[in-house]
């Protein structure tokens, strides 16, 4: 199994500006990279408080970072970041928040996650898999134009309908249960590829963020994120496609600007101002970490800095 990279390491701890005595939240704790980066930074009195929903991840952080009291996992989604910092008592007080929207690669690379189309496992994708529906289940009732709307706005495949139509037709013979089975179909169903790109990658994205109803998640962490930030505090959003980047970018100019309703009136009530700073331009991986880990290829992080209210 391939071990994972944490994605934009030393740029996101710079744009966090992690510091000794500080206080983070890394709302996507995957397998720790950025948390352990993180621990490194703070020093004796720093904390950070790590979250991911993926139980899995939760198990293997406790191990790993069993005897750290600096550090606090919580098996949550990061939808529920305000709960969580409200339960640890540092509502307005972290001087960063990260979040890394990419699947790790433990996820992708254990065939019984399902998240994969070129190892064979059940057809789960499922990041909490305690609860929800999962991937097959999903497609065994799904109609044709609701397969075909999902994997068109989220996979943004332009060979969605096709897609769907061999998808429905085939499970007319036998249910979907398998990722390579699913894969299979979806690769005859596309008359072209996409250099260097599996012909199922789009369509297991659009499954997977249906699944895990990833964009409200994101929306859900974003807005959450301005309640727990001290003033000054960054916000780290990593993002590994249009549709999670645009969600960020947008996010992050609504809150740069006051609320356009009070535009030329001398006062801007406070809940209408401004309540980010955007920091620098979107950063990209190098060409060298690209070569070193091929899964960053796509990764963008985009940076704000929290006002004073």
């Amino acid at each position: 199994m391939q071990e994972h990279m944490p994605v934009l390491l030393a740029e996101a701890l710079e744009a966090l500006d992690v510091r000794p005595g500080g206080r983070y939240l890394d709302a996507t704790f995957g397998r720790g990279g950025h948390t352990g980066a993180m621990l490194e930074r703070v020093g004796p009195a720093g904390r950070v408080v790590a979250m991911d929903r993926d139980p899995a991840a939760i198990a293997a952080g406790r191990e790993r970072f069993a005897s750290d009291e600096r550090l606090i996992l919580v098996n949550e989604a990061f939808s529920r970041l305000a709960q969580v910092a409200a339960q640890v008592g540092l509502i307005e007080r972290f001087d960063g928040v990260l979040l890394d929207l990419g699947v790790s690669s433990p996820q992708l690379e254990d065939p019984a996650r399902g998240f994969s189309f070129v190892h064979d496992g059940p057809l789960d994708m499922r990041m909490d898999n305690r609860a929800g529906v999962t991937a097959a289940q999903w497609l065994a009732r799904a109609g044709e134009r609701e397969i075909a709307r999902v994997i068109r706005e989220y996979g943004e495949e332009r060979f969605a309908k096709r897609i769907a139509r061999a998808i429905v037709e085939r499970r007319r013979t036998a249910p979907f249960e398998r990722t390579l089975d699913l894969a299979a179909v979806v690769a005859a169903a596309v008359p072209t590829r996409e250099p260097g790109k599996h012909p199922a990658t789009r369509t297991f994205q659009a499954i997977r963020i249906l699944v895990n109803d990833e964009l409200a998640e994101i929306e859900a962490a974003l807005a959450a994120s301005l309640t727990v930030l001290a003033p000054g505090g960054r916000l780290c959003v990593i993002s590994f496609h249009s549709l999670e980047d645009g969600l960020v970018k947008r996010f992050i100019q609504r809150h740069s600007q006051d609320d356009p309703v009070y535009a030329g009136l001398p006062e801007v009530p406070a809940e209408a101002r401004a309540k980010l700073r955007r920091i620098g331009r979107a950063v990209h991986p190098t060409v060298q970490e690209v070569q070193r880990n091929p899964r960053a290829r796509s990764a963008v992080m985009r940076v704000a800095e929290r006002l004073a209210a």
